[in-house]
């Protein structure tokens, strides 16, 4: 019932708007240092529209009930300013802009009521200062508000832990005032978060969050603050306690507590302040078992400068391998000009001339004529006594002139060939280490992710106890908050199913998980575990063997990295049968392996291509079409290596996507086309092979502004394919269709 219920799309907007509306409603009556609480005016000032106004609706109807509008009528005042106010705001929700305008809200408000009374030069200064505070409290109530909703975890380090201390404060101030039957609403909320903190973070986290629990009671009543004045001492014991069971720590908790509290003495206001503290343990125990590092976050940034470190060297690493990459390509530029023509004309006269009573002449009395005959032989192709250069008439060795000069044109073809075979191996080897560098630098980009030590230390303990041993784990939040666990086994260890392992570690963590397949890499196997995206893909595809072929020379996959992307490719060999099915295989296979590995989609397609074009010598390519899906925010990316084009049902009308690239294994480098492209839940993207002519794309459009079948529309193409090849010979066709649903 409780998932029927999350699940509908209004629910969190209901959920939003009614707890603003009872934080206006409890609010509004509370009492901060003996003066009216503006926490319900700094929480309007924080939040969206919406949620304002339902601030302003819970504070005038309690207004309302109790018969306090007149006495309340600057705070009304200035949470409806607040609220036509985010009416022009709204699209800017920006923190600065929240405090400014809940600010100029309360002393607008204050200013018109002073007048009207009389008494303006009197209040102007109090409401000023009033307004002051509850302008910084709504921005700092807006930074973290909006650090949740981007980030989805609450920031607790730096300028966050900073805004969310005071959001705390005046939250347990503003419950303190709240009047519960003989217990204090603050008291619990607070003695419960003291617990949470000792439990979770040590002695630190219980001194801590006591200390603030306190600051807010004072804040709210001297005779509820001295009451629990001892709180943080008994958050400093109860650290102790953080690795016993949630039962065993409040229990600890409530007996440090009643201990401290009666060796100052025991009064009325203590005894209901030690049920408040009683209350809050047990609020805690039910709820500990739940709580995980994901939604909080404490770094200090030890981890930040860790990654910089590491992010500066392999970056350092990447130039080096670039400047390798150039001098290399520089000297063998160099290398290349070595054989000229002369030194050609130096060697054959040295060798022909040395021993001629006429040299002297010949290269000094007439140089000039000479060197120019010799030039003439240098660019000979073809030597015969007919041709013989004019300038050299006088010679008296024109034979041995015209054999050296065939020898010397002989080995310059030969020179040529060979420089012609090594500038396509130095081509090569430029482009893998271009490659090299590429890989280098994209490993050493900073990522933005949340290391977990607790969950990893769990997730390790638990497969331990049922007999599995990780050589590795390593347990992380990424950028959306979903947890993704990567386990490392060494090959003799690695157990048969990674399903078993997917569910042991669901169990202990309380999760929905899944898993993506061992991924292996020398002696080492690596498992990625991972709470599932807010999308999954439906795919359905359909082929057909081109005639007399046995084999489909086209192959498909259809993988997730395990980070909340998904892959769907299509690769279509040379040829059709088993030779272009065992190319596609190796593209899409070598794909697949490089980019559940780490690699960049961009630097695999490349080491791929390296591997087609030295594999053999027998001339060898295959295609690659490939659309890559964010599966958290339905982001499409179609990625082309010579592949046929793509259609995409997007908004009621198809899009064609089109490449004008070479397939892999042609050029020593390679060419990528790459397009993002707008996708939402429930648009399809059809791949097909070339054995699908452009003739058939109005009767595919059809289909798919027709009907939602996907099953039903990839079949159809399949099956009509011949009807629309204008081809004598038949190719393999593969046609896949993918479509995007919310998991």
């Amino acid at each position: 019932m409780i998932k029927n219920i999350i699940s509908w799309k209004y629910f969190y907007s209901v959920a939003a708007f009614s707890a603003s509306f009872a934080a206006g409603f409890f609010m509004s009556d509370a009492k901060i240092a003996g003066v009216a609480s503006f926490a319900d005016i700094s929480a309007a000032g924080a939040v969206g529209l919406t949620s304002s106004a339902a601030v302003f609706t819970g504070s005038l109807v309690r207004s309302i009930l109790s018969g306090a509008v007149g006495h309340n009528i600057v705070k009304l005042s200035a949470l409806a300013l607040i609220v036509i106010i985010k009416m022009f705001l709204e699209p800017k929700n920006d923190p600065k802009l929240c405090g400014i305008n809940t600010f100029a809200s309360v002393l607008a408000s204050g200013i018109a009521v002073s007048a009207v009374i009389g008494e303006l030069l009197y209040k102007l200064p109090f409401y000023g200062f009033y307004g002051a505070v509850a302008g910084f409290a709504a921005y700092s109530a807006a930074l973290v508000i909006i650090g949740m909703k981007k980030r989805q975890v609450i920031d607790l380090s730096g300028t966050g832990g900073f805004s969310c201390t005071v959001v705390y404060i005046l939250m347990i101030s503003a419950l303190c005032t709240v009047k519960l039957p003989a217990l204090n609403a603050g008291v619990i909320i607070g003695s419960a978060v003291t617990i949470g903190g000792a439990y979770f973070y040590k002695q630190a986290g219980g001194v801590i969050c006591g200390t603030l629990t306190v600051c807010g009671a004072f804040l709210a009543a001297k005779t509820v603050g001295t009451d629990i004045v001892l709180l943080p001492a008994a958050g400093l014991l109860t650290g102790f306690l953080h690795r016993q069971k949630p039962q065993t720590t409040a229990v600890g908790f409530i007996s440090i507590s009643f201990v401290l509290t009666a060796l100052t003495g025991l009064t009325v206001n203590s005894v209901y302040s030690i049920l408040g503290i009683i209350c809050g343990a047990l609020l805690f125990m039910p709820l500990a078992p739940y709580f995980s590092d994901k939604w909080i976050k404490t770094a200090d940034g030890a981890g930040d400068t860790f990654s910089d470190i590491i992010s500066t060297r392999m970056d350092f690493l990447s130039k080096t391998v670039k400047e390798l990459r150039t001098e290399s390509e520089r000297i063998s530029g160099m290398l290349a000009l070595g054989g000229d023509r002369k030194r050609e004309i130096e060697d054959n006269s040295e060798r022909v001339c040395s021993l001629c009573y006429r040299k002297p002449f010949c290269w000094k009395s007439d140089r000039g004529n000479t060197y120019r005959g010799f030039s003439k032989l240098s660019d000979m192709t073809e030597f015969a006594a007919e041709s013989f250069p004019s300038e050299l008439a006088d010679c008296l060795h024109k034979g041995e002139l015209l054999d050296a000069f065939a020898k010397s044109s002989h080995e310059k073809a030969a020179a040529k060939l060979m420089e012609m075979r090594f500038s396509e191996s130095r081509s090569i080897l430029h482009e893998q280490l271009k490659i090299t560098e590429e890989l280098v630098r994209s490993a050493g980009e900073r990522v933005n992710v949340r290391y977990s030590e607790n969950i990893s230390r769990s997730i390790r303990k638990k497969l331990e106890k049922f007999g599995i041993e990780p050589r590795s784990v390593i347990a992380y939040y990424n950028n959306k908050n979903r947890l993704l666990a990567e386990i490392y086994f060494s090959a003799e260890c690695c157990p048969e199913s990674s399903t078993r392992v997917c569910d042991l570690i669901a169990d202990e963590l309380h999760l929905h998980l899944d898993h993506t397949e061992p991924v292996r890499s020398g002696n080492e196997i690596r498992i990625r575990i991972f709470e599932k995206p807010l999308y999954s893909i439906e795919v359905a595809a359909a082929s057909a063997s081109a005639d007399g072929s046995n084999e489909n020379g086209d192959t498909h996959a259809v993988f997730c990295d395990g980070e909340g992307t998904a892959y769907v490719t299509l690769s279509d060999g040379m040829g059709t049968g088993r030779e272009a099915a065992a190319q596609s295989r190796l593209v899409v296979g070598l794909f697949r392996r490089l980019v559940t590995s780490g690699v960049d989609f961009d630097s695999a397609v490349k080491l791929i291509n390296s591997v087609m074009v030295t594999k053999s010598r027998d001339e060898s390519f295959a295609t690659l079409d490939a659309v890559r899906l964010d599966l958290d925010e339905c982001g499409l990316t179609v990625i082309k290596s010579g592949a046929a084009a793509t259609l995409i049902r997007h908004r009621g009308s198809v899009l064609k996507i089109t490449s004008p690239t070479f397939p892999i294994g042609i050029y020593e480098s390679s060419e990528l086309f790459v397009k993002e492209c707008g996708f939402e839940e429930g648009d399809i993207v059809i791949m097909f092979s070339d054995g699908i002519s452009e003739s058939s794309f109005p009767f595919i459009k059809e289909l798919l502004l027709g009907g939602d079948d996907l099953r039903h529309i990839v079949n159809e193409i399949c099956a009509k394919s011949e009807v629309f090849n204008p081809n004598i010979h038949a190719d393999d066709v593969t046609v896949i269709g993918v479509r995007v649903t919310m998991s």
